[in-house]
């Protein structure tokens, strides 16, 4: 299934996609199908805390839509406006340099995948604005393929990791390198010795925290759908494709991933619980083209939008490009 977090003729809903072309409130499919007694979920997080159970329920729900097309109410895709399918995800993970188009230039790295938390509140949808200001410095788009949590794990190991997510979306990790360069710390951090815990010693580290250059409003563009599981058979294999005002600026696959999908969700359960509805972006898909720009070229500052990413089975995020002249 498909399904989006949407606002039509100026109500939120959550709806699941019929065809090509439109869309069907999820409520009023559940009614329709099984009555008014069932509970309905409010919004997306709600559906996915109900856990297979929902999803199961609204499946046989659609079924019936699609058998009975006279008792439903079609939903154009071109009169809705679109949200971030998951609008309030308690965390979303970045994970971190996980391309191995990026392997070459790694002076030193980690043996194991390395992520950062992004709020909540940078995110939007599908066709709403990127906003930027002037003086944020450079902004480059990257384009990821994100993970969505179905169930409550922690310490779950690699070779089950994959039960426990309810499916997939497209993630713009928009990235303000700029600021990023602003935010950088080289200084001398202190750490008690090994061989004597009651003496310090001091090591050299060059670090930049991602609070602003990863998490301003904005720079988390997800959507337009969450994809459930079954639909995609293998999420280690997908094409993905960004472009800048109509230029590819990155032609690229989730088979390139360092670390794959179970990996990741396995590795990060070691340290946060994962909730349904959390997001796991899996790195940057950025391999340029021949003879093209890439992304990192494709600095909005400079490059107006519209960007747009595109992931095998999972659709088309567009996004226009609003740059503000402040100081």
């Amino acid at each position: 299934m498909k399904l989006a977090s949407i606002s039509y003729k100026g109500t939120n809903c959550i709806a699941v996609a019929i065809d090509d072309d439109h869309l069907i409130d999820i409520q009023a499919v559940m009614i329709a199908a099984f009555g008014s007694a069932i509970e309905l979920p409010v919004d997306m997080n709600h559906l996915l805390q109900q856990g297979d159970e929902g999803m199961e329920k609204l499946s046989s729900a659609l079924d019936f839509a699609l058998a009975n097309p006279e008792a439903i109410t079609l939903i154009p895709t071109a009169d809705v406006t679109w949200h971030a399918p998951v609008p309030k995800p308690g965390k979303i993970c970045g994970v971190a340099m996980n391309n191995s188009a990026s392997n070459g230039r790694k002076i030193s790295a980690p043996d194991h995948p390395a992520f950062f938390l992004k709020p909540s509140s940078c995110l939007i949808g599908h066709e709403e604005a990127i906003t930027i200001r002037s003086y944020y410095g450079s902004v480059h788009p990257e384009p990821e393929l994100a993970v969505v949590i179905g169930t409550k794990m922690r310490d779950v190991d690699a070779d089950n990791a994959m039960e426990y997510i309810a499916g997939y979306s497209v993630m713009n990790d928009i990235t303000g390198n700029g600021m990023r360069a602003e935010d950088l710390f080289q200084y001398w951090a202190i750490y008690a010795q090994e061989d004597d815990p009651d003496k310090t010693h001091r090591v050299e580290q060059h670090l930049s925290y991602a609070g602003r250059y990863k998490g301003t409003d904005t720079f988390g563009v997800l959507g337009p759908w969450l994809v459930t599981k079954d639909e995609i058979s293998d999420p280690d294999n997908l094409a993905v494709e960004c472009k800048v005002a109509g230029e590819i600026v990155a032609e690229d696959s989730t088979r390139y991933y360092n670390y794959k999908v179970a990996e990741l969700i396995s590795f990060i359960s070691q340290f946060h619980t994962l909730h349904p509805g959390d997001i796991v972006s899996c790195g940057t898909a950025f391999k340029a083209s021949p003879n093209r720009k890439s992304i990192h070229n494709a600095n909005f500052q400079q490059v107006s939008g519209p960007v747009s990413v595109t992931i095998e089975g999972l659709g088309t995020q567009e996004n226009p490009v609003v740059v503000e002249n402040r100081t």
